[in-house]
């Protein structure tokens, strides 16, 4: 009787013991379970390489204009780019900025950045130029590109000042491709134009790049760089609003606008005012529900609660806190998001509810 009963006891257990492994997968798929495994969400929690938090140390500090420090961060392994990808750089402070990629994407040991201080700014720029420095590591996430140099039979660049940045990497590439170009480049004055003699080779034969300093010529003539263009031709712009706006209104018939914007657009939408009514958001991964108040912002209620989501700009354009959205109408108040994301996925420090309720992939 005994032997019977042994196996039976070992038969039980087995069959427990491969019950609790099974388990155990099908809830590392989805924690969740029993409700279907999500996709991997955009930002937040995500593992892909190109939003991973890695460590990078600061090899090289350059004034390469009035006001504007270039950096050198060295690491292995770092994923590759192209012209118009920027960084989150995470300060000491927990600040996160966005710096556009200036350097040469071949150099795959390295990412260059550079910024401008900005004394009446957030106070991203003011840590960089007085924390950073050589010998110390940072922490970015990225490369990610939301500008990206598409094929066309001309170019036309726009620049104001700091806006030089990711359109550098661009210049190079098309001087040495051979294709068409021509460059727009204004600020305040010459010793506050970075990269400037850089600038001026690469435009020397030809004719190819225009010099505005405002302190000799005062502002650019954006819409007579921009008349009688082809049709087809790619006008990339960045640099300050107004020099934005002028680019937009004189932008030709058949032409392509490429904007990147350092700042929101003036009257641009915000988290709060008309419209603002409250609702609430279901963090479905986290098992939570969170209100959110009129004039509260998406993002401030959801880290109430989920302290780690990233953000940035809080203004609707640098693109930090995009979060997917799996029911509910998003009310979108961003800059950035094109009209296939705008489909399921937000800007949660902005963007908000049409009705009573979210649920956010979080």
């Amino acid at each position: 009787m005994a032997l019977p009963r042994l196996r039976t006891v070992v038969l039980v257990s087995g069959a427990a013991l491969l019950t609790r492994r099974a388990l155990k997968r099908r809830i590392a798929r989805s924690p969740l379970w029993p409700l279907p495994a999500l996709p991997e969400p955009i930002s937040g929690h995500s593992k892909r390489r190109a939003t991973a938090v890695r460590k990078l140390l600061i090899t090289g500090r350059t004034e390469v204009a009035d006001g504007v420090v270039q950096l050198r961060l060295e690491g292995p392994g770092l994923p590759p780019w192209s012209p118009g990808a920027h960084l989150d750089l995470v300060l000491p402070s927990g600040l996160v900025r966005q710096y556009s990629l200036c350097g040469d994407p071949e150099d795959t040991g390295a990412y260059t950045v550079a910024t401008r201080l900005v004394a009446d700014g957030r106070g991203g720029s003011r840590e960089v130029h007085e924390q950073l420095r050589e010998g110390l590591e940072v922490e970015v996430r990225g490369p990610r590109n939301r500008f990206p140099l598409t094929e066309a039979p001309g170019y036309v660049f726009v620049v104001g000042g700091i806006g030089i940045t990711p359109v550098l990497p661009m210049l190079r590439a098309l001087a040495a491709s051979g294709a068409e170009w021509r460059l727009l480049y204004g600020g305040r004055s010459r010793a506050s134009m970075p990269f400037l003699e850089e600038i001026e080779k690469l435009g020397a034969d030809g004719g190819r790049v225009t010099v505005v300093a405002q302190d000799e010529a005062g502002h650019p003539d954006v819409a007579g760089a921009l008349a009688d263009l082809a049709p087809g031709t790619a006008v990339y712009c960045c640099g300050p609003e107004p020099l934005m706006a002028a680019a937009t209104a004189a932008l030709p018939e058949g032409c392509t606008l490429h904007l990147e914007r350092f700042s929101a657009a003036t009257g641009g939408a915000a988290g709060s005012g008309e419209g603002s009514e409250a609702f609430e958001v279901e963090l479905r991964r986290s098992g939570r529900t969170v209100p959110v108040a009129a004039g509260q912002s998406v993002l401030a209620a959801v880290r109430a609660e989920l302290p780690h989501v990233a953000y940035s700009c809080e203004q609707g354009f640098c693109g930090t806190c995009q979060q997917r959205v799996l029911a509910g109408e998003i009310d979108h108040r961003d800059e950035l998001l094109t009209d296939d994301e705008r489909g399921d996925s937000m800007l949660i420090c902005v963007s908000r509810c049409r009705g009573g309720r979210l649920v956010l992939d979080l």
